[in-house]
């Protein structure tokens, strides 16, 4: 217990790096991995009004999951946690030093089992996702053209009711996707949250940012003794 004060304590010298964190299920995993890294940020968990949380040496900030890079681009936050979902979507000019392999769901493209994509009787097909530039780029690798339908949420729903014949979204278990008839056609890509750095706070804090990457690292390789 000694040894983890005196890095707790260490870590926390010079003012607070601001952290932005994503709702959600990898808001928890998020502080179980700094748990382990000795940077405990428990406290955002608690139930609060507050929008700013002062914890473990930080100012953490937590957000809807698309806004985390748009907040470390910008500069409002020196770090931040988001999906990689997000950063293929986005194509900001981020500094990724780390996966940290949380939340780990895949892309997918599906389709009702029912009612599958013929190509020959398809000549546009329409596709419904909430990652327009992602579906694009999978279109155009395949040398494919279809119409590709911008949804914000409920994205399964679009071949139920003929809205589209494919959609592009992201799957942990499948579950929902089987109990609305859909079946995956083709895994896009694995989804893992990876860990932001603004590009001038790099410059301007790199020694306590350093600290922070060099402790997550061994938190994500294993347990830090």
């Amino acid at each position: 217990m000694g040894g983890i004060g005196k890095r707790s304590r260490a870590f926390v010298a010079g003012p607070p790096l601001t952290l932005a964190l994503p709702k959600g299920r990898v808001l928890e995993q998020a502080v179980a991995l700094f748990a382990r890294a000795h940077m405990p940020i428990d406290g955002v968990l608690r139930k609060t009004r507050r929008l700013v949380h002062e914890v473990g040496g930080f100012r953490v900030i937590v957000l809807r999951g698309g806004d985390v890079p748009t907040y470390v681009e910008h500069g409002a936050a020196d770090l931040g946690i988001a999906g990689s979902d997000v950063l293929d979507e986005e194509a900001l000019d981020l500094y990724e030093p780390l996966d940290l392999g949380l939340g780990r769901c895949r892309m997918v493209v599906a389709e009702l089992a029912a009612r599958p994509l013929d190509g020959a009787s398809h000549s546009h097909p329409r596709f419904a996702s909430k990652y327009p530039n992602t579906t694009r780029r999978y279109l155009e690798e395949r040398g494919l053209s279809a119409e590709i339908i911008k949804l914000g949420g409920a994205v399964e729903l679009g071949p139920l009711i003929g809205l589209s014949d494919r959609i592009v979204d992201l799957v942990e278990t499948g579950e929902t996707m089987r109990q609305n008839g859909l079946v995956e056609v083709e895994t896009i890509a694995t989804v893992t949250s990876r860990l932001l750095v603004n590009r001038a706070s790099l410059k301007l804090r790199s020694e306590q940012i350093s600290r922070v990457i060099d402790r997550l690292a061994e938190a994500v390789a294993g347990p830090v003794l």
